[in-house]
């Protein structure tokens, strides 16, 4: 499929700014879609997501569990895997024929935000109809917007280093712990690699979550409201400790790096063997677990734990211009704060955001991998640092050219100075700072 240019989908939603709002307009002439889920009129309510089969499932349960008790209320389900769901979601929404809920991240909220498309829910916050008062504060507050809560976050999850504890365990080799500096982590890597004959860790020059927490462990951040938190000599420190890293033997070579770089979860370098440790999000552990043998144990990234905080693995947002929007938002309220729900959806999108929810579910699961994501993560909560702001348009771009940047200097086609200045250049672009 041929991938459009993040400017297109610009334009196609510029194109749609439009209809949000016309339609909203329309809906807002006779007080909106009034009746509410209990009312008895049916309505049929359009949900998109992306996600792999499993995740599907999940959803359609869910969201079965709903019309179980609000039989008027059916739904249209679509997904799709995450390659390419964007591009369809700006189409949909271009096309006038935006699904009434849909889900969205960190990459993309505050886009769909400043152009319209995603309801405010600060109204229904503020009504009751929609709970966020057990939430964390910082993870209610990752999903607003220039002051309009755009989207409600489904789960939360950080930042986890996951390591092969059966491989370190067979060679008499130390776990890494919580807290562990940089440069510790890196020497601890290069022993396991001359041990183990295994690299030690994956290279997350080109992870932008890294990038991210190191910078935040720095006194900086990716941020600045809707320019870059970073400078250039930043970006060539950070490449700087990864070819250092390299050049002794602690990360894989180019190649297997980029392997690392490229592929889904079920195949990260620490369950294909390629690596003692992968750069993920904590929640991911079932979902690595499946795929190996070995017993895996989870910690932060090295440094300063309050580097790291509540992140909304992502989100459920309204289209603006949805005539069913109170049936969207209490599905949405509904989702995230009934405990039979989180049963079904156990951490497929991270931990509820419910703490009180959190709690009952971490005493019923079984699976040992999902008790240790809720476990680290709980462990993690009160050290965790305020959350950032949402990341603001141009997101996904300025993580694209990370991606690009980092590997000329894996590659060895760019010292890092050279390849921190294009980045610069390239990231600045990406979210419009002159």
């Amino acid at each position: 499929m041929h991938r459009k240019t993040h400017a297109t989908r610009r334009r196609v939603l510029a194109a749609a700014l439009a209809l949000p709002v016309l339609a909203s307009v329309a809906a807002c002439g006779d007080g909106g879609d009034d009746d509410g889920s209990g009312s008895g009129k049916a309505v049929e309510l359009s949900v998109f997501w992306w996600g792999a089969e499993e995740r599907a499932s999940l959803t359609e349960k869910a969201l079965a569990l709903y019309t179980e008790r609000h039989p008027n209320v059916t739904f249209k389900k679509t997904w799709q895997a995450n390659q390419g769901y964007f591009d369809k979601l700006a189409t949909l929404t271009a096309g006038g024929n935006a699904p009434d809920l849909f889900q969205i991240d960190d990459n993309y909220l505050a886009e769909y935000a400043t152009r319209n498309v995603t309801l405010d829910l600060n109204p229904y916050r503020s009504d009751g109809e929609l709970d966020v008062s057990k939430f964390p504060e910082s993870l209610y507050q990752y999903g607003v917007v220039d002051g309009e809560l755009a989207g409600v976050a489904m789960g939360e999850n950080t930042q986890g280093l996951v390591f092969d504890k059966t491989l370190l365990d067979r060679h008499g080799l130390p776990a890494p712990t919580t807290g562990m500096g940089w440069e510790d982590h890196i020497a601890w890597a290069e022993r396991v690699s001359k041990t183990a004959k295994v690299p030690g860790t994956q290279d997350p020059s080109a992870d932008y979550k890294a990038f991210w927490v190191w910078l935040r462990q720095q006194g900086k951040d990716l941020y600045k409201g809707k320019q870059l938190g970073f400078t250039e000599q930043d970006v060539t420190r950070w490449f700087e400790l990864w070819k250092g890293a390299r050049d002794r033997g602690a990360t894989p070579p180019p190649d297997v790096i980029h392997e690392g770089n490229v592929t889904d979860i079920s195949k990260q370098l620490v369950v294909t063997g390629k690596a003692a440790t992968s750069w993920v999000w904590a929640n991911q552990m079932p979902e690595l677990k499946k795929n190996t043998d070995d017993e895996l144990g989870v910690v932060a990234y090295p440094g300063d734990p309050s580097g790291q905080w509540a992140r909304a693995s992502m989100y459920l947002s309204v289209f603006r211009g949805s005539p069913h929007r109170d049936e969207a938002v209490d599905v949405i309220n509904f989702l995230v704060n009934d405990p039979d729900v989180a049963q079904v959806l156990g951490t497929d999108r991270g931990l509820p955001s419910n703490m009180e929810v959190r709690r009952k579910l971490a005493d019923a699961v079984d699976d040992p991998a999902m008790k240790q994501s809720i476990r680290v993560e709980d462990d993690l909560a009160d050290k965790f640092g305020p959350a950032p702001s949402v990341p603001p348009a141009g997101h996904s771009d300025v993580k694209k050219e990370l991606l690009k940047a980092a590997e000329e200097v894996q590659y060895g086609r760019q010292q890092p100075a050279q390849a921190a200045a294009m980045y610069f250049a390239a990231a600045k672009s990406a979210v419009g700072q002159g």
